[in-house]
Order: structure tokens, then C-alpha cells, then sequence
């Protein structure tokens, strides 16, 4: 059996290909990443000395994924970061990729709500095509839902309010969620790719509830910064995304964003926290990889760096990291 994993050289990816190497040996391993170029170079020889296959797969060149796939009996899909209709093609060509390459299962990272009508962040209609496309081609699949990632607050709000006076700017008020770690999302995603799931099955992806309030405080009673919580409504958030020049979409101009989100992708996201669209919880984790979601205060210090050294931009995180 060999495994591949997309997006190696990333935030999930990255994690999955890890837990892999724990797992398995690396004969049994391909990552792939859009450009193998960009990957360091240290990264790289300890996973081609481990015996991993490293290629390169961008999901805009289907004939380069299907080489770059061949030999593979499951695949790891991590989705691509354009919101919008080239997403959607994007991931319509690695699917086909792999199905032409003879990979035999397939598990795809979406997100919550994706099969909710109801539901309307903005990034969800890319997710709910995929998702379509994927059953419809008849190949063995997972889909797992990951709800909105616990670091994005523990950095981007964190960076946010650096930047504004301590000001943490939101429309989620009091609301909830149940926010997912990293690691989580990347062990669940690890024993799905082993075949640990049930067959053709969704997992909705979920970690403990809490209000983005409450992370706030709990910032606040650590660092000894007095984060001042701020709800606005959706017009006024925008507003002040704009203020400090974040683009409304993933198409938009990001040289002077502190962080590298989109406006709409992230006053649909807080706003769905405010109506308690984020706020269900399920036994994915446990259930598949024998352990609890990580509490939420066990990451503050992990990521204590950003108010330590008062981080205001991404551009600054590979200066303290």
C-alpha cells in the first residue's frame, strides 16, 4: 500500500506527512507539493532519505498530477486556497488526476457546513461542488469537514488587535464554536488516509466549544494585555477590514495585509459564529484517533510569541519562528 500526500510542504499537509512517517515506512510514502523547488531544502532530504518519493503536483496541471500520482493506492487531498470558480477546477483536476493515475480512495479536506443549504460562508460553495463532483465519480472517498482552525484566533485575531491598539475586531459577539486544532484536523485526516474510516463517509471535524470572547480573555489573563473585545455588524466589519487593507476576496491586492485572508471569507466565517452555525460539536476526533480535542488553552503558550513580540503582519511570523 502507498500513501500520498498533497500539499507536503503545508500547514495540514505538512502535519499529515509527519504522522505518516510515524505510521509507515517511507517507501510506502509520496508527497507532493506545486513547486518542489520551494520546499527546504533540509525538509527535503529527511524525507528522501527516510525513502519518501517527493514530486512535484500542482493542481492547475492535471498531466503533471497524474505522473506525480502513479504508484499510489490513497490519496490525501488538501484543498486549494483561491476561493472561488478556479478552486472549484482545481480540485475537479486533482480528483481526475488521481482516478487516472489508479489511485483507489480518496480523502478530501472540506469544511463545515459544506452540505448545509443553510449555511452561507463565503467559502463553502467551493466546497459543496467538490464534494458533489467527488460522489459522483464513483471512487471510495472520506470527506472531512474541518469547522474554523483554533490558530487562525491565536494569530490572526492576535495580530489584528497588535496592530489596532489591542482592539480584537469581530461580528462574532457572544457566539460559539467549536474550533479545530491543526493537530486534530491532521491525525484525523492521518487515520482516514489509513483506512481507518467508514466506507464513503463524511466526518464532520470539531473540537471543544468556546466563544471567540472567551479566547480572547483567556489571551488577555495570560499575556497580561488588556485585548479589548469589539463586535461590530457585518457593514462596519467590512469597513474596518478595508481599513487596514484586507481585500474582500482571494483575488484581491494582499501587499499590505497583515494577514492573508480575504474580507468576505472572514465577516462570513465571524458572522456564522454569532448565529451559532459553528457551534455543534461531534465525536470525530476521539472516535477516530482515541484521543479528546485539544483544549484550547493548551496552545496559548505554543503561540504566546505573537503578543510577546507584538506581531502584527505574517510577513513578521519567520523573523521569531
Amino acid at each position: 500500500m502507498r500513501y500520498i500526500i498533497t500539499g507536503a510542504d503545508g500547514q495540514l499537509g505538512g502535519r499529515v506527512a509527519s504522522n505518516m512517517l510515524k505510521e509507515v515506512s517511507g517507501d510506502q510514502l509520496i508527497f507532493t507539493c506545486p513547486y518542489k523547488s520551494h520546499l527546504r531544502e533540509e525538509r527535503l532530504r529527511v524525507w528522501e532519505e527516510k525513502g519518501v518519493t517527493v514530486r512535484e503536483a500542482n493542481y492547475d496541471n492535471k498531466e503533471q498530477m497524474i505522473e506525480a500520482f502513479k504508484g499510489g493506492d490513497r490519496i490525501y487531498i488538501v484543498s486549494g486556497v483561491i476561493i472561488g470558480p478556479e478552486r472549484v477546477q482545481q480540485h475537479k483536476n486533482v480528483i481526475d488526476a488521481a482516478i487516472a493515475a489508479g489511485v483507489k480512495h480518496i480523502t478530501y479536506t472540506s469544511f463545515f457546513g459544506a452540505n448545509r443549504p443553510e449555511y452561507k460562508q463565503y467559502v463553502l460553495p467551493d466546497h459543496t461542488a467538490t464534494e458533489k463532483y467527488l460522489i459522483e465519480c464513483g471512487i471510495d472517498y472520506n470527506i472531512m469537514r474541518n469547522n474554523l482552525y483554533l490558530e487562525n484566533y491565536l494569530l490572526n485575531s492576535v495580530m489584528m488587535a497588535n496592530l489596532d491598539n489591542n482592539r480584537w475586531v469581530t461580528t462574532a459577539g457572544e457566539g460559539k464554536a467549536t474550533f479545530i486544532a491543526k493537530d486534530d484536523s491532521g491525525r484525523v485526516a492521518t487515520e482516514l488516509l489509513l483506512g481507518k474510516g467508514e466506507h464513503n463517509k463524511d466526518y464532520d471535524v470539531t473540537g471543544q466549544l468556546i466563544s471567540e470572547h472567551a479566547i480572547c480573555d483567556m489571551i488577555s489573563k495570560l499575556s497580561g494585555i488588556n485585548y479589548e473585545y469589539v463586535t461590530l455588524n457585518e457593514e462596519e466589519y467590512y469597513d474596518y477590514l478595508d481599513s487596514i487593507y484586507i481585500p474582500r476576496t482571494s483575488h484581491g491586492n494582499y501587499s499590505k495585509s497583515p494577514v492573508p485572508w480575504c474580507a468576505n471569507d472572514m465577516v462570513t466565517n465571524e458572522s456564522g459564529i454569532r448565529d451559532g452555525l459553528m457551534a455543534d460539536q461531534t465525536d470525530t476526533v476521539e472516535t477516530l484517533t482515541g484521543r479528546k480535542p485539544i483544549d484550547p488553552n493548551d496552545l496559548l503558550e505554543k503561540y504566546s510569541f505573537v503578543w510577546k513580540e507584538k506581531i502584527i503582519t505574517y510577513r513578521d511570523l519567520g523573523k521569531v519562528q
